[in-house]
């Protein structure tokens, strides 16, 4: 499978835990869910779907993400730049960095690399992995679409 020159040999990442992701940037910082990241993160939570639908959600456009205090641009789920829902988090916090619109030379260098004190740091993910994740998040994103019209 042929993989995107700019990721071929691999991207260095490791998360830094500097909670910068974690914080809203407006309608583009919206963490969008599917069906299966509410489920996940209900379970984790020991609540039902619509439980936490009704407690953490919102619905913009047709599609759900998370609520946002209007005070605090932090992520609902980040205490102390930790995410208190790590191991149930939303499709699109796992694949970060990974997405396909950023995976490319210039919006990597310019705005993730600027952003993201992680980038060049830690584990060196193979081109398998990077395209993986990016597969991930490209099926995450179809899933919204399709809910999105129900």
């Amino acid at each position: 499978m042929k993989h995107s020159d700019f990721y071929k040999n691999g991207i260095q990442f490791e998360c830094q835990g500097s909670g910068k992701c974690c914080t809203s940037h407006g309608e583009y910082g919206f963490v969008f869910l599917t069906l299966k990241d509410r489920q996940r993160m209900a379970q984790h939570l020991k609540l039902s779907t619509l439980q936490f639908t009704k407690k953490y959600c919102q619905k913009s456009r047709g599609f759900f993400h998370l609520r946002e205090d209007l005070g605090n641009p932090d992520c609902l789920f980040l205490k102390n730049k930790r995410c208190t829902i790590y191991a149930a988090r939303p499709t699109q916090c796992r694949t970060w960095p990974f997405w396909p619109e950023v995976l490319n030379a210039k919006t990597w260098s310019k705005d993730v690399a600027s952003f993201c004190p992680g980038v060049g740091k830690g584990t060196l993910h193979s081109a398998e992995t990077i395209h993986a994740a990016k597969i991930e998040q490209y099926t995450s994103e179809l899933a919204l679409l399709r809910e999105s019209k129900t």
